[in-house]
């Protein structure tokens, strides 16, 4: 594939959080040179706080499916002066698979990504961390909210209780079941065999609902055929891994990358 010099870097969030994760990201890469946005979610475009007291009259968040979401964050890539790389976060590591596969992104990266639809989460400490966000026998009308429990085992785990609190108060915001749910249907397709920009997976050792043996079926996926695919699993890393105090080592290592290619 032609490489690009494209400098504008979309930051893609994932479910359960605030876009504000991004804030120290964004500063890291427009210290080196580039441009960045980390565009909230259609209905969550508030603090966490504020987030998580619109419930339960979150009814529009509630109704949000995945396909609107990916469509959300195409209209914002298209709208841009010039094809950005696309860095997503979990969820948003799979939204930036979907936009990569359709042509949109100069380069992806997917970190800790859902993956696509066809590679099946089998892995104990996926179901355990994610199940109650499907809403099994719930009213989809209604969000989602993380409980601290669940957060400590699904985000946060191996930190200390003080850092687990902070982080949960500063991050966790109600979540759409139907976005979760979709997350197993044809609107999480990706066309493995298409050739694509460079594309770079990583993951962690340490993550609970996006496990590394996850990351690594979701690489190996991608069929050979001339493009850029690349992996990279960190060691130490939970699923709270852009808050980490190792996040600047991991994205140090993206930055090389995206100078690479």
């Amino acid at each position: 594939m032609k490489t690009s010099e494209t400098k504008t870097v979309v930051f893609i969030t994932g479910a359960f959080v605030s876009n504000s994760g991004w804030r120290e990201w964004q500063s890291y890469f427009e210290s080196k040179g580039y441009k960045t946005i980390a565009p909230a979610w259609p209905f969550k475009d508030a603090p966490a706080a504020v987030l998580r007291n619109r419930q339960p009259n979150d009814i529009q968040l509630a109704g949000l499916h995945l396909s609107e979401l990916v469509d959300h964050y195409a209209n914002i890539v298209t709208s841009l002066p010039e094809k950005p790389i696309l860095i997503g976060h979990s969820l948003g590591g799979l939204i930036t698979q979907i936009l990569v596969n359709r042509g949109l992104a100069a380069g992806g990266v997917a970190i800790h990504s859902v993956p696509p639809q066809g590679i099946i989460p089998y892995e104990f400490s996926f179901l355990k961390a994610g199940y109650k966000a499907l809403g099994f026998f719930t009213s989809v009308k209604k969000t989602y909210l993380m409980s601290l429990a669940d957060w400590q085992y699904a985000f946060t785990n191996g930190m200390s209780l003080e850092e687990q609190k902070k982080s949960y108060e500063e991050n966790t915001i109600p979540e759409s079941k139907t976005v979760v749910r979709d997350g197993l249907t044809s609107a999480a397709k990706v066309d493995f065999s298409k050739e694509h920009a460079p594309l770079l997976l990583t993951s962690g050792d340490k993550d609970h609902i996006i496990p590394a043996s996850l990351n690594l079926r979701n690489f190996k996926a991608y069929k050979k055929n001339g493009s850029v695919t690349d992996y990279k699993e960190f060691a130490g890393r939970n699923h709270f891994v852009l808050g980490l105090p190792t996040w600047k080592e991991d994205a140090d290592y993206i930055l090389e990358w995206l100078g690479q290619h």
